[in-house]
């Protein structure tokens, strides 16, 4: 049985941003102090290799907290900066800023330290910014994974965020990934969220589309195409999140899932009518072929087939990997994603798609824990495998409404450990607190050719 284990092993959208105040990384340059004149006799002498210049970069890593009593499960609004503490990789960091936000509206309690400016250069003063929303919402739309007949039940689901979920002062943004064509900006404007619920069509594939589809060394390739067009857009929609700073950044997820590898058996058989297998799905011995008496277990271990399923399972990893980058740019980001499925409550398949029950009950095991990891992931929850989505979006109104954003300097002693594990701690007594437990350092740019 496969599990989201094994996740974790494994049309780009321009924002235009209103951020609160910048706290980009701080650049410390240390220069070498100048040798001193150099004598007749130092001339004479080698000349000594030139001293190196240091670059040191200082990352603001920031956080989302959300402390809750033990006994009433109530977001605690009084808390002290004195009071918190914050470790990465075990190592005890010094907070710098300390942002509450409380029913919709931001209390700056402590604000990072300016960055050091550099002897020569005079730098204008930081204007406060006018803008004080809190909250701000991006609605990822995966049609691409979202079946026609799932279009009204989405629809509706984006009226009840209009009505339950995004108030007035909110900002929010809207992206799909297919041919919905919506790319949306960050607005206040609630009518351009109105006017783009009308344009969302599904345009998921098939069960059947997926068996009968073109299926190449790495599986389906038509599958596997979206999916990396998805992931290739929320990834760019991550890396656009990370110039915001001191805000909640809630990504509301809605797709229903990825499987790499579905429908195997169909699959299979697909393949062995094409070959000239016409046999019954009970296995060995169900009924003769019409190519010399092979059975379904025959052409399953015929070496080519062996060779290919191995293949397939081995480019499934390459996916999975991709799912995996998707969560370091969001933790990045400092962005939670809500994934929403808006299949709900998901039973046997209907009487219209013939895939083994077997295969659809790990069909849909499969995409829903890829939903379930993003969240988990990223500090946010899974809406899946339900149907009151009305509790679920008065959820994730109170989590994006009551929090707290930490905001630290790394001081971790192994500069080169990419993947940094977080722990924030009290010293209040009797509070549960729900944080993010990661966090991972943006890749090394590639050298420039010279």
């Amino acid at each position: 049985m496969r599990n989201i284990a094994k996740f974790l092993s494994a049309g780009a959208f321009a924002l235009m941003l209103a951020t609160g105040p910048s706290s980009r990384p701080v650049a410390v340059y240390a220069q070498a102090a100048p040798p001193p004149p150099a004598t007749p006799a130092a001339r004479a002498q080698v000349a000594p290799a030139p001293q190196p210049t240091f670059r040191v970069a200082v990352d603001l890593v920031t956080t989302d907290m959300i402390p809750r009593d033990a006994k009433t499960d109530q977001f605690i609004a009084d808390l002290k900066p004195g009071e918190i503490e914050v470790y990465e990789d075990g190592v005890k960091q010094e907070i710098v800023s300390f942002v509450l936000t409380h029913g919709g509206r931001v209390y700056n309690v402590q604000s990072p330290p300016p960055a050091p400016v550099r002897e020569g250069i005079i730098l204008p003063k930081t204007r406060p910014t006018n803008d004080a929303a809190g909250r701000i919402f991006l609605i990822f739309i995966d049609d691409l994974h979202l079946q026609f007949r799932e279009t009204p039940r989405t629809r509706e689901l984006i009226k009840k965020m209009l009505r339950n979920l995004i108030h007035d002062g909110d900002m929010f943004g809207i992206v799909s990934t297919g041919h919905s064509s919506i790319s949306e900006q960050l607005t206040y404007d609630r009518q351009i969220l109105e006017s783009a619920v009308e344009r969302i069509t599904g345009g998921g594939l098939t069960p059947t589309e997926i068996i009968q589809g073109q299926a190449g060394s790495q599986g389906p390739t038509e599958l596997r195409h979206r999916a990396q067009v998805a992931f290739t857009t929320a990834y760019e929609l991550m890396k656009n999140l990370e110039r915001v700073q001191n805000r909640r950044k809630a990504v509301l997820y809605i797709s229903s899932g990825y499987d790499f590898d579905p429908f195997e058996q169909g699959r299979l058989e697909e393949q062995a009518r094409r070959a000239g297998v016409s046999l019954g799905r009970s296995g060995s011995g169900s009924s003769d072929s019409e190519s010399g008496g092979l059975t379904l277990e025959d052409f399953k271990n015929d070496p080519f087939y062996r060779q290919q399923r191995a293949s397939q399972e081995l480019s499934a990893a390459d996916l999975y990997h991709e799912l995996a980058e998707l969560i370091k740019a969001a933790n990045r980001a400092n962005a939670t994603m809500y994934t929403i499925d808006p299949r709900g409550l998901v039973a046997g398949p209907d009487v219209d798609i013939d895939v083994p029950m077997q295969d659809w009950l790990a069909y849909v095991r499969e995409s829903q824990d890829s939903l379930r990891v993003l969240a988990e992931e990223t500090g946010g929850i899974a809406v899946v495998n339900q149907n009151d989505f009305d509790k679920a979006l008065k959820r994730i109104d109170n989590e994006t409404s009551d929090y707290y954003v930490l905001g630290y300097y790394s001081t971790n002693p192994d500069p080169l450990r990419r993947r940094r594990r977080i722990e924030v701690r009290s010293t209040r007594p009797n509070l549960n607190i729900q944080f993010r437990r990661e966090y991972s350092l943006r890749p090394v740019p590639a050298p420039a050719p010279n």
